[in-house]
């Protein structure tokens, strides 16, 4: 198996392993949408939760058939982001801010775990994609 195979192969590997756990965070936040709407301030949170499904199914569809790194790097910022906001409002009692709600939610149950878990692969694995994308040198063809 040549080089470039084993780069391409490696590639699709991570391009689903990114969109697997990018369509959980979209389905795991659409479910839990409606039971959220009630915590609010201007928005609730069952609108962020909407907001976030829509982002990572975008990010699903740029992966999987855009396979371009400016789609990568949005998908990439959604996972990263998602986790984030999850770990945040896990672990800080933030408060709410502006228009967002106070999201502080100091306990894991299921749905929580598995998005978490599920935005860590997608980070990752577009992490290891991003990285490898890179320019061909002047001798390469282009």
């Amino acid at each position: 198996m040549s080089t470039t195979h084993r780069r391409q192969t490696a590639a699709v590997a991570l391009r689903l392993l990114a969109a697997t756990g990018l369509a959980i965070d979209a389905a795991v936040h659409l479910h839990l949408a409606d039971r959220y709407d009630a915590v609010t301030a201007t928005i609730s949170q069952g609108t962020l939760f909407r907001a976030e499904a829509a982002a990572a199914a975008l990010a699903v569809v740029l992966v999987l058939l855009w396979r371009r790194p400016l789609g990568d790097l949005f998908a990439w910022t959604v996972a990263a982001a998602g986790l984030a906001a999850l770990l945040l409002y896990r672990y800080v009692d933030v408060g709410a801010l502006g228009p967002l709600p106070d999201m502080y939610e100091p306990l894991w149950f299921t749905d929580k775990t598995l998005t978490a878990c599920a935005q860590a692969v997608a980070t990752l694995s577009l992490t290891v994609l991003l990285a490898g994308h890179r320019r061909p040198a002047p001798s390469e063809p282009g």
